[in-house]
């Protein structure tokens, strides 16, 4: 069975707890796609990395939801949620991809 990565999960669940709250005009349901996709990752990112790099990621995570909202008032909701999404996908990766590090374990 094929592994899918933290990284894209968490970027997945960002841009696709923004896109269900748009398009089924539901908020909340949005919000439990974007919860279950970091439930998701944080487990990956413990199981890979450790429970302090996930703590960082996860709280990156929720970081990156909020600061999508200021920043969509600048440059528009779908620029602002790719933006972070590529972000928490770049930290993800950049944390579980390399050697032991100040983060892991």
């Amino acid at each position: 069975m094929a592994k899918v990565p933290a990284a894209a999960v968490a970027a997945g669940g960002l841009v696709g707890g923004y896109g269900v709250a748009r398009w089924t005009g539901k908020r909340p349901l949005g919000g439990v796609a974007l919860a279950a996709a970091g439930s998701l990752a944080a487990y990956e990112w413990n199981r890979q990395a450790g429970p302090r790099a996930a703590t960082a990621l996860t709280l990156a995570y929720v970081a990156a939801f909020a600061g999508s909202h200021p920043l969509a008032k600048k440059v528009g909701a779908w620029p602002a949620v790719f933006a972070v999404a590529g972000g928490v996908a770049a930290a993800s990766w950049a944390v579980t991809r390399s050697g032991p590090g100040p983060l892991t374990r």
